[in-house]
């Protein structure tokens, strides 16, 4: 009879975008019986429609902006999410 794994190893990871600066150890992922699933997003395919709304006032994209600096601090605005300080940087002119 074949033994039952009882630690419950294994699952499924999903990702969406390509991560950066990250090292997946090949042996240890395979025998962890971890299934990744990953891609990119579909954005362009809702921008048309995601914009006519936000000119037409329906939606407010502000609402998931957490940080905002003119946009000669578009450097520091990056750095801010990367270092998981902020959400998302709106750039002002």
């Amino acid at each position: 009879m074949a033994r039952r794994n009882r630690d419950r190893t294994g699952g499924h990871v999903g990702y969406v975008g390509v991560a950066h600066d990250v090292a997946l150890p090949g042996l240890e992922l395979f025998f962890s019986h971890v299934h990744l699933h990953g891609g990119p997003a579909p954005v362009r395919q809702y921008l048309p429609e995601l914009i006519d709304l936000i000119w037409r006032r329906e939606i407010d994209p502000g609402k998931v902006f957490d940080l905002a600096l003119p946009l000669e601090r578009a450097a520091e605005g990056y750095r801010a999410m990367d270092q998981r300080s902020a959400i998302k940087t709106l750039l002002t002119p």
